[in-house]
């Protein structure tokens, strides 16, 4: 294994042949990191490549599907651990979402408003045949949510910290926890290490001779 400096645009071709390679059908993207990765920058970086390569594309945001505040909140609002366990509504996530599109090609493109904390009430969305979703978020791998291509942003701790915002940093034990208990580095297709956002790297598995 080695790790090899990439542009931003040869990452994003990287994605776009590995969804290529699944197939013609619909495919589901994932593509995980701690926010101040930019998982979402990524994401939307995909859209307009993937549409030239003749794919329709559905964008989903996981912070779309928070669970109420009342629930979120319940041990307090700077848990790390209900932060990591309580704050995704990962059955909706899963079960509207990605399993629904995988089987009927629809999807709920939103379920809650943190905002406003109440249900978004959107109507389902109907992808055509051989549509990629394509869905952002922190925290979503090794946690039985249903995918063909995942995506990692991955940082060491340090690099973690210091590109964490300060009001933030009560979160860094639940990524601390969940790069330990769920391994998103070993369920990862494509695992891009990020340390530095201008210039990140992918991490290459050589076949053996």
């Amino acid at each position: 294994m080695s790790i090899e400096p990439v542009t931003r645009d040869a990452l994003v071709e990287r994605v776009v042949a590995t969804v290529r390679a699944v197939g013609p059908g619909r495919v589901r993207v994932v593509v995980d990191g701690a926010p101040s990765t930019r998982p979402a920058a990524l994401a939307d970086a995909l859209v307009d490549p993937l549409r030239t390569a003749g794919r329709a594309v559905a964008r989903v945001h996981a912070d779309d599907f928070l669970r109420p505040a009342s629930v979120r909140w319940e041990l307090g609002r700077h848990d790390p651990d209900a932060y990591l366990e309580d704050r995704l509504d990962l059955g909706a996530l899963g079960r509207e979402v990605l399993d629904r599109f995988a089987e009927e090609g629809r999807y709920l493109p939103t379920l809650w408003d943190a905002v406003r904390d109440r249900a978004t009430r959107a109507p389902y969305v109907q992808a055509p045949e051989g549509a990629v979703l394509v869905l952002d978020g922190s925290l979503l791998l090794g946690r039985w949510l249903e995918h063909d291509v995942a995506v990692h942003l991955t940082v060491r701790p340090s690099s973690l910290a210091r590109l964490t915002p300060a009001d933030d940093r009560w979160t860094l034990p639940a990524f601390a926890r969940y790069e330990e208990e769920m391994l998103p580095t070993a369920v990862a297709d494509l695992v891009v290490h990020v340390d530095d956002l201008r210039h990140p790297a992918l991490e290459v598995t050589r076949p053996r001779q």
